[in-house]
Order: structure tokens, then sequence, then C-alpha cells
């Protein structure tokens, strides 16, 4: 009878192993392979860090053609030595892997459309929009780009790709990062490709909005048809304060784009309507950023100091990773990608630079005529023209493999078909054209901005600029300050590209791209500075169409550029107190024609109490406001009140009108069109009322959030930094942090500054600089999340910028580690 207790001994211990070894549904997904997740050898135990990790080593790496010297401060920011650039980028991209691996892969395993492979069919779905997209394509068009016409950038990021493999290689199993083992699976081998999807990325997020907006803004034309349309999506902007100062003449244009003829009834639509398609997936519209640069005429130093902060989702790993980088041709400090090589935001030892977005529209859909559902051929220009096609194998993490059918036009990949099932087009069929297919790429730019020694080289190195379309400012130690937009902007008619195109012939094709001379620019301007807050670059005198106004916020450049002109003497400490500034512009303009409204008579107590508290406001969206609560959710409820009652009937997604739209009819006209409630047949309701149905609708939000100790400002907005698989254990939640969509200090609840930097141009460069987030992605390292604190209570590490003899004996680096030839 002994045999039975060893049957069912073993009959658990293989049960036992069996599911330790498997994944095992839950209500949220899968776990884990238990047992090697709780593995004490090799599960997330040792993804641990001890507070006095030793970081000293001596390396030895195949390919490195000398030797390079990685001196680590008490930040953990690497100083890199190397005697030659591609040695430098090979040990960069070594550092990234060995601090940032599992971030890196991820997002390219996001932009590249595979996501299914890591968590199974659930994100079936995001994949299929990315390759639709065209991230592949593009990343596939960049890559060859850039073998063609700039070897010293391919060498540059193959040997950045060789790094992250050595690091990869040199990887023990108890050492693999945390989220791999989380998701049951392991790092692949990096290739040059994963860089380039990682440019694709960046570019779907600053310019990718448009892959929704258009569609939106097509099915808000059919809506209200044109005329309404003109009216609630006004290009308008009376209160705007271009980056480039009105009054500024501009040469005439050396294009002029041809109107189609039949733009009335086939473009505008204003004799007929149809639906159009929605998008799954829309990128954050508060994608933004500041950049400024103050002459020195306006500094104490006489200098000119360059400040940027590029507005970014907030995430844990951060975005950012700062490194300095010493070859014999450029000494080179800041902000990088992990995933990609050089410096992306910072300066050298001769100029500083720093970027916003754009904003202009460089992605357009196209209304494609095929002859039948094979997608084989499409008419155009009178024939039918035979379509390309590209295969997209997305794996299925347990499942077959699912395959896209993508094809290929005139105008670029077919983005919605018959076959792609996340739209309601109706049968259309839409082709994107993006300028982020084109053959180019930004990494040229970069890598020569890294290099640069004056103006002309940031001129040179930004003319290679394509996509996206940046605001490029710049600074260096001579005294010239500048800015200018960039990329390959399309020279457009009036409202090209808002709404989707009829692609059926080159009538509504990109005719041009504008000239890079003919770019706004402007450089060391009388008044003193240059800025930019990703508004409108120009007023209506510029002779190109910029594209729709629901692109551009207005307020943030008007309170920067008002408190540049008042100051003087200006110190570094100064600019960081402007990074910060909570005044709200906005709310400035709002309230007088808000409290002008109101009929005290008419209001209860409470709406009387949080009235009282709006009219004692300081405008500041400070922390522990109050006032500026009760503003937002107010105004909320005002958008809320008049537009509602219009858009109450659509069937379609549609975009709202922007905030200054309805903000500037009100201080225009109390009488504006769009307040009347049409679905109230026997009165005409006025703004008046508007504003009274907007209080009564925001009190009961303000009293509960009063009741649960949230109605300050901060507690409201509710700050958090996120771990990009939204782990809340390894976020940082409830940070203590003003800020708002219209203050200097841009910070929402998910979004934000990503990056702060201040550098003054003096001999001895200073710069300050702080992120939200640490240098090691590594949940167990203490240099994780250490910056988040500076960062929320708005101050600045002092930036080391070493000169190779210096940096062994300064009192904050830590650690020394050597890389020599294998």
């Amino acid at each position: 009878m002994k045999i039975i207790p060893f049957v069912l001994s073993a009959i658990c211990t293989v049960g036992l192993v069996i599911v330790l070894n498997s994944q095992l549904k839950t209500g949220s997904g899968k776990t884990p392979r238990l047992g090697y997740f709780l593995s004490p050898q090799h599960g997330f135990w040792q993804n641990a860090e001890s507070v006095h990790k030793n970081y000293n080593d001596d390396i030895k790496l195949e390919g490195l053609a000398g030797k390079v010297e990685v001196y680590l401060d008490d930040r953990l920011v690497p100083h890199i030595y190397a005697d030659e650039d591609n040695d430098a980028y090979y040990v960069q991209g070594y550092l990234h892997a060995k601090f940032r691996l599992w971030q890196m892969e991820f997002q390219t395993h996001v932009a590249g459309g595979r996501l299914s492979e890591i968590v199974g069919e659930d994100r079936v779905s995001t994949d299929q929009y990315f390759r639709r997209l065209g991230m592949v394509y593009g990343a596939e068009r960049s890559e060859a780009f850039v073998a063609a016409n700039h070897p010293e950038m391919k060498t540059a990021i193959d040997a950045y790709a060789k790094g992250v493999n050595a690091y990869i290689k040199s990887l023990k199993p108890e050492e693999i990062p945390f989220e791999y083992k989380l998701l049951n699976y392991k790092p692949e081998a990096w290739t040059a490709h994963k860089t380039y999807l990682f440019q694709m990325f960046m570019a779907y997020d600053l310019t990718g909005r448009s892959a929704a907006t258009d569609l939106r803004m097509t099915n808000a034309r059919n809506y209200f048809g044109y005329n309404d349309f003109d009216k609630l999506y006004t290009n308008a902007q009376d209160s705007l304060d271009p980056i480039i100062p009105r009054g500024t003449g501009f040469a005439p244009p050396t294009l002029t784009p041809k109107t189609p003829l039949d733009i009335d009834s086939a473009y505008l639509h204003k004799k007929n309507l149809i639906s159009t398609a929605i998008a799954p997936i829309i990128p954050n519209k508060g994608n933004g950023s500041n950049n400024w640069v103050v002459a020195g005429t306006k500094t104490a130093s006489g200098r000119p100091i360059l400040c940027n902060d590029p507005h970014l989702g907030l995430n844990l790993p951060s975005l950012w990773y700062e490194v300095q980088i010493s070859t014999p041709t450029h000494q080179t400090y800041g902000a990088s990608f992990p995933g990609s090589p050089a410096v992306i935001i910072g300066f050298n030892d001769s100029i500083a630079w720093g970027v916003t977005n754009a904003g202009r529209d460089v992605l357009d859909f196209y209304d494609m005529k095929f002859r039948d559902s094979t997608l084989q051929e499409y008419w155009y220009n009178g024939a039918w023209v035979k379509a390309g096609q590209r295969i997209e194998r997305i794996k299925v993490k347990g499942k077959p493999d699912q395959v896209e059918r993508i094809a290929l036009t005139v105008f670029g990949p077919v983005m919605y078909d018959h076959q792609y099932k996340n739209t309601s087009s109706g049968g259309k069929i839409l082709a994107i054209k993006w300028t982020a297919h084109d053959s180019s790429s930004s990494f040229p730019t970069i890598y020569q901005l890294n290099h640069a020694n004056n103006y002309n080289d940031y001129l040179n190195a930004i003319s290679l600029w394509k996509s996206p379309g940046q605001n490029f400012a710049f600074a260096s130690k001579t005294g010239d300050i500048a800015i200018k937009q960039q990329s390959n902007f399309i020279a457009r008619w009036q409202r090209q590209g808002d709404f989707i195109m009829p692609g059926i012939d080159s009538s509504y094709a990109w005719q041009s791209y504008i000239p890079t001379e003919e770019n706004p620019m402007i450089k060391n301007p009388e008044r003193g500075f240059v800025s930019s807050a990703n508004q409108k670059v120009t007023d209506e005198t510029y002779p190109y169409y910029l594209g729709a106004a629901n692109n551009f916020p207005v307020y943030r450049g008007v309170i920067i550029n008002r408190k540049l002109a008042a100051m003087q003497q200006i110190q570094p400490i100064h600019m960081q107190q402007l990074q910060m500034y909570n005044h709200n512009v906005f709310a400035e303009m709002a309230i007088p024609v808000l409290l002008k409204q109101v009929d005290n008579t008419k209001l209860n107590p409470d709406e009387m109490k949080y009235m009282g508290m709006l009219k004692n406001w300081n405008l500041m969206n400070d922390y522990h406001e109050n006032g500026a609560t009760v503003f937002n959710e107010i105004w909320d409820s005002l958008e809320a009140v008049v537009w509602s009652d219009e858009f109450a009937n659509a069937k379609m997604p549609l975009e709202w009108p922007e905030e200054n739209t309805l903000l500037e009819s009100m201080l225009r006209d109390s009488n504006c069109i769009f307040v009347d409630d049409i679905r109230t047949q026997n009165k005409k309701e006025t703004l008046a009322d508007a504003v009274l149905a907007a209080i009564r609708k925001a009190t009961p939000v303000l009293l509960k959030a009063e009741q649960s100790s949230q109605l300050n400002w901060g507690a409201f907005k509710d700050t958090k930094v996120s771990h990009l698989l939204k782990i809340p254990a390894l976020s940082r939640l409830h940070l203590p942090i003003g800020g708002s969509e219209h203050a200097i200090n841009a910070t929402t609840q998910i979004h934000g500054p990503s990056w702060r930097m201040v550098v003054q141009m003096t001999d001895q460069i200073e710069a300050y600089g702080v992120y939200p987030g640490g240098q090691s992605g590594h949940p167990g390292s203490k240099y994780y999340d250490d910056f988040v604190n500076y960062w929320a209570e708005g101050k600045y590490y002092r930036l080391l910028f070493l000169n190779l003899k210096d940096a062994p004996t300064h009192k904050r680096i830590k650690w020394l580690i050597s890389f020599t030839k294998a």
C-alpha cells in the first residue's frame, strides 16, 4: 500500500511543476510563470539593488577601437570619454541597455506593432493600428535613406546597436529586468531597425493626433455643414502672440499652391454629406513644450540663457536619460533617448539647443476608389493603377499569427479598408500620406547639432530635419540667439488636409514642400528674446497656410512673452522660476466675462461660496489654490452647457471646439449664436443663462471635492508619474505639484514637463536640469525615481559638464567603468 502515497505525491509534484511553469489566467490577464518569477535564484528577488551598490567595473568589449572611460556621478549620470565618436556611441548603447533595456525594447515593440507577441490577443487591435499607420514602413525607408546618404550616422547607429547587444549578451538569467520576468519573455537582439522604429514612435507621438483629428474634423464638417463648421472651428485666434512677432515682414512666396476647381462640392462639402472613420488611438493633445532664449542684453552675465521643457507623457522609466559624451570632435551634455545614440536636447562647449512641437499638419487621409475587394487596382487620374502590397505578420502569443495585407497607393499605405475592423468608415478605403514615411531621418540633424560650433552649423544641421515639425531654439557663447520652425512642411491651400481628401486624381495631392529658407525664423531680435510654446508660428501675413487652429494652443505663449519682455538682469534662477510659473492667463481673460454674466440673486449659498472663491482667486494654479479648481469646473461645465445641444445627436466622434473659440466669441459678443439651447423651443437662452447653468452644474462636483478634502487644485488634479505598465506599486502617485495646460508649468494629471533645462552660455557653461524619474529603469534601484521629488518641488540639479582631466577628482564623481577592446 506504500505505492499509493508515492503515486499521490508524484502526481502532486508533477502538477505543482506544471502550475509553477505556466501562466495562469486571472480576471485582468495572466500571472507570470510563478516558479520562475518567485525563484530565489533567478526571480524578481534578484532585481533588488543595494542602496550601496558599487558600479565600478572593468569591461572588455569586442569591436571597440580604443579605451573608453565612463565616470558615473552621484545621480548615476554617465560622463563618457572616448577617443572616437563610434566608441562613445557603442558605450552609450551599452549603458542605455544596462539601465533601460526593458523600456527600450517595449517602446519599439509598441511602435512596431508587436505587443501581441508579449501580452497576447488583447493587443491585436493596437498592433493593427500601428502596422497600418506605416510605422514599420516608415522605419524601413528612414533606415535605407541614412544608409545611402549619411554614412557617418549609419556607423553611429550600428555602433550603438553593438553596444546594446554586448550588454544583452552579458546578461545572466537573474539579471534580466523585472518586467521581462513579469510578462514572461526575454530580451532579443537589438538592431538598427529598432532605433528607426523609436524615431517613428516619437514622430507619431508628436504628429499622430492628425490621424484622429482629420477624421473627427471631417465628421464635424459633415454633421454641421461647412458654414457652421467654419464658425465652430475657426482658424482665427484673437489672443495669439505668435513665435515670430507680429509685424515681421515675409518675402513673397516662391510657391502658390493651386486650389482644386471642385473644392466646394468635393472637399468642403457645402452641398452633400458623407460618413467617415474613427481612430482608436489618439496621442495626448498636450504633447508640446516651451522653449525660449534670452539675449545677453537682458542677462546679468551678458551671455544668452537657453531654456527648454518638452511636455510629454509622465512615465516611469522616464523617456529621457542624461548623459555627457566627450570625444576629440565634440563635448556634449543633455537628455538622450534610450534606444537612440547622441544627445537629443542639450548643449556642447559652444552652443545650446532646445525644441518644441510645431503643431503643423504633416499627415493626411485620401479617400480611394479600388476596382474590387482584392485592392489590387485603384482609380487615379483617369486610369486603373496597380497597387503595391505589404504583408505585415502580427505574431500573437498563444494564438495563430494574424496577417495584414496592406495596399500601397501613390499617396502611401491604405490604413482603413474592409479588413481593418477598427473603423466605422462606411466602406470607405482611406490611404495615409505622412511626412514620416518620406525617405528621410531626424538623426543627421541630431548628430550635427551635437557637433555644432556656431550659428551656421546650427542652420545647416536643422535644414536636414524633415519630420516632425519642430521649433529649434539656439544660443551660442558668441552671443547669437535664434529660433526657426523646421520640417518638410506642405505648401497648402486654405483648409487643405483639414479633412479627408478625394484620392481619385492628383488634384488634392501635395504639390510641393515649402522651401527651407522660407520656413519662419528670427535671429537676434531687438526685443532681446525668442520663444515658442506650440502656438502658431506667425500671424496671418505669412504666405502659406499653417493648418487648422485646433493644433495651436494660445495662452502659454502669451504669458511667456509678457514675462520675458518685462525682465532684465536675468539669472538662471529666474529662468527656473519662470519654468515653474503657474499664472493662468486664460483664466485671467475668462473670469471677468464670466462674472459680468452672474446675477448673485439667483445663486444659492453653496453657489455663492464658490463664486466668492473664484472672485478672490489669485489666478495661480498653485497646489493649494481652491479657486483654480472652481474655475476649472465652472469653465468645463460652461463648455458642456454651450456645446452639448449642438453635439447631442451626433452618431460619430467629433472634435469639440477649442477653449479659445468659446472665450473669444464671448469677449466679442455676449450674444454668440451657439449659446442658445436648440433643444428648448419656446426660449432663447442667453450667455447669462449658460453661465448660471454652468455654475449649477459645477457646484455638486465642487461640494464632493470639498467634502473629500480634494478641493485644492493639486489634490483635484492629482498628478502622477505612472509605470509604463500602469502598475501602481511601481508608479509615483498624488504628487504635490501645481500647474495647468494654460500655465508655463504645463503639468496636468498624466502629462507635463518631461525634462527641464536651463543653460547659461558663459565661458564655463552653467547648466541646470531635472526630469520626473531617475537614471535607472530598474524599480528595485534607488535611482529609479530619485529625481521625482525635486521635479515636483521645482528644484534643479546643477549639471556636471566636466573635462576628462577634472572628472577623476571631482567630488560628485562616485564610480568608474573602464571599457577596453576584448
